[in-house]
């Protein structure tokens, strides 16, 4: 089942007919939709005081801090979705790795996977894993009414590039050495990842998610033909997972532009683009049959309004001609970002674009 239909045998959800999910299934909009990748988080001062004092994978496991947190940007912003808090590295947390997220750092991983006997730690998720996901779910869906929710979870390549090199890399040599080097145990990994992902994306689906983003943040880091032979087997294996739910699947990577086209086959409905590549070429390169999501840089909203301003009006042109376009940053909102100025620009979208 594709984005364009309702599930089957149900009557169209709340948000069926909400500008985000029309966008999605490629229809005619009121106005472009907004939403911005990291808006729940470090630029909000309410996040600050509410997360104070507490570790970032425990307040990721307490159903009504999440709640709280997803929320508040739909509260102060007026976008036209909300992306659940959470981050990729809980699902590998939850079946028992020992990891942690260090603030400056990021996720660390206490011993890295590096050998075939190491792939005995990554045992199936289970709903129960991540009870707590389905009840800070209903909690949320019960406040948005017809707000849509997005469920994420990280693409395989990207979490498997945190398991092997212990934490965040630039380079990626590790991961790579193991993707070059030992193919039969890379493949095997990258599988195991993509179950666990599944797993991950179809316990917030059926807890209430209207729409589900896979995050591959590193796949830049790839060639066009390392990542068709070594990496999108996995990422189409968990999009196919999900695909009979007939909720909108977004896929989104980092400095992938040389990557747009293969992304697009590995089965999303909206392709995520970055600030690098304008939304028009990345259209020629996705090819037809695919919104796309983007891609304002982040960095634009350091600068006056007039800028942020004049620079959405030339994100909005390239998209003018696109068969189905949501409207958001080229990356996660930066820490920090002036919080008025998403609330101005997620407006300025809302009023240039009014039909």
């Amino acid at each position: 089942m594709s984005a364009n239909q309702s599930p089957a045998g149900q009557q169209p959800t709340a948000t069926y007919d909400s500008a985000f999910m029309k966008a999605c299934r490629r229809e005619p909009v009121p106005h472009t939709p907004v939403w911005f990748m990291r808006q729940a988080g470090r630029s909000l001062p309410e996040y600050h005081k509410v997360r104070e004092g507490i570790p970032m994978l425990e307040s990721c496991t307490r159903p009504e801090l999440v709640a709280e947190i997803t929320l508040q940007p739909v509260r102060r912003h007026g976008v036209d979705a909300a992306v659940y808090f959470s981050d990729i590295v809980v699902p590998l947390k939850a079946i028992g790795i020992d990891l942690d997220i260090k603030p400056g750092v990021g996720p660390v991983v206490e011993k890295p996977i590096r050998t075939r006997a190491d792939l005995a730690r990554l045992r199936d998720l289970t709903p129960d894993d991540v009870s707590y996901v389905t009840e800070a779910i209903g909690l949320l869906t019960a406040e948005l009414g017809s707000t849509p929710l997005i469920g994420f979870a990280g693409a395989p390549f990207t979490l498997a590039s945190y398991l092997i090199e212990g934490g965040p890399s630039r380079t990626y040599e590790n991961a790579k050495a193991i993707m070059y080097g030992d193919p039969e145990l890379w493949a095997d990994l990258l599988d195991r990842l993509a179950d666990i992902t599944a797993a991950f994306l179809k316990v917030q689906i059926e807890a209430g998610a209207s729409a589900v983003q896979l995050f591959d943040s590193w796949a830049g880091a790839l060639a066009p033909a390392d990542y068709r032979r070594s990496v999108l087997p996995a990422s189409a294996k968990v999009l196919q997972a999900v695909e009979g739910y007939g909720v909108p699947r977004i896929h989104f990577g980092v400095g992938t532009g040389e990557l747009l086209q293969l992304m697009g086959e590995a089965g999303a409905d909206v392709v995520g683009v970055d600030y690098r590549v304008a939304l028009d070429e990345a259209a020629r390169r996705v090819g037809p049959g695919k919104a796309l999501q983007g891609n304002l840089d982040p960095a634009v909203l350091f600068a006056p309004t007039e800028a942020v301003e004049a620079k959405t009006r030339e994100v909005l042109e390239d998209a003018k001609d696109l068969e189905g376009h949501i409207f958001n940053l080229g990356h996660g909102v930066m820490p920090a970002t002036d919080p008025d100025a998403l609330t101005r620009l997620a407006e300025y979208v809302h009023t240039q674009t009014a039909r």
